[in-house]
């Protein structure tokens, strides 16, 4: 659990919107909305959606470093470190939950344009699935009329409500294994202290049930053929275009919705393998794979120590196309 990102800001932010403005704490001592300063992978997303590429970890830009705040930068070395699966944003200032993408998708040539229009994720169901088990949990979030805006069920794409770029929900689906949505928990920004049992008894339930929404799709660990853990395996699920990956030790954890999937493991070096798996409405699926590690011939792992060789003194290292390329059973 992280309580805040900027902990001064959350320090000037109890003195209230009266004494300091509605927007006091939004930034950081640079003057720099923290929520809108995570890389934008979006666009290169968008890019794949459309040419075909990479539908998840989508790489970090090369100079990003220098364009994040320290305290960005400490939240997603945060995230490095763990193989977090389900996450809530808890914000102030509205009643909502709101979910994926946040930034729109509105292409005009060569540029892309921050407007207004339901923009899905590949997992729109489940994200929908996961707003909807808060709001209906909520004390009254799911009346969808609240602070004066009305939102269906209680939820809404956060893209159709208004686009935002560079924000930690959207960093985190396209960026790690986790899903993220952002709970809008009280109209007042700076709830009043006589206002606070009343918050804590409206989202008390939705917050233990939105926990438990962990506890679903598939889980399991990817081996190789002595039972050592893969990390960095690839799980994909057909007919849905983003993939996950496993961890350190093999572990992966992929939500789905109750219905019957083609599920394929995959890692460098190794053969490929696909099962049938039907996932119920009450706890995951366990579905481990087993990799059988692809065998290289005496003459090709000789032609590639060869190539090593040959360009040792050039500082890089080549590997033939044929050794290097991932095969399926």
């Amino acid at each position: 659990m992280l309580y805040y990102v900027h902990k001064c800001a959350f320090s000037h932010t109890q003195q209230g919107p009266e004494t300091n403005g509605y927007l006091t704490g939004r930034s950081n001592i640079n003057g720099v909305d923290l929520n809108r300063n995570f890389p934008d992978l979006n666009i290169m997303m968008y890019y794949h959606e459309k040419n075909g590429g990479q539908n998840h970890h989508i790489p970090l830009p090369d100079n990003w470093r220098s364009q994040v705040e320290p305290e960005t930068l400490a939240t997603i070395e945060w995230m490095n470190n763990y193989n977090f699966v389900l996450s809530a944003n808890l914000h102030g200032g509205a009643v909502v939950a709101n979910y994926p993408y946040d930034k729109s998708k509105d292409y005009r040539g060569k540029v892309y344009r921050l407007t207004t229009g339901h923009t899905p994720t590949p997992d729109d169901k489940m994200f929908k699935k996961l707003a909807k088990a808060y709001s209906y949990s909520h004390g009254w979030m799911y009346h969808g009329l609240n602070c004066g805006d009305y939102f269906p069920d209680g939820i809404t794409n956060g893209a159709s409500w208004y686009s935002l770029s560079k924000g930690m929900q959207d960093f985190n689906y396209l960026y790690t294994n986790c899903f993220e949505i952002t709970l809008e928990l009280s109209c007042n920004k700076f709830p009043r202290p006589e206002e606070l049992e009343r918050e804590w008894f409206g989202n008390r339930e939705a917050l233990i049930t939105y926990i438990e929404e962990v506890h679903q799709g598939i889980k399991g660990i990817v081996t190789d053929e002595n039972n050592n853990g893969i990390a960095n395996a690839v799980i994909s699920v057909s007919g849905i275009n983003h993939d996950v990956t496993s961890g350190k030790g093999g572990d992966y954890f992929r939500l789905l919705l109750p219905e019957t999937y083609s599920v394929t493991a995959s890692a460098d070096g190794y053969y490929a393998k696909t099962t049938t798996v039907t996932v119920g409405p009450s706890e995951p699926a366990v579905v481990n794979f087993q990799l059988k590690q692809v065998k290289v011939s005496n003459s090709r792992r000789d032609e590639a120590h060869s190539l090593r060789n040959i360009n040792k003194f050039q500082g890089r290292k080549i590997i033939p196309r044929s050794i290097n390329k991932r095969r399926r059973q």
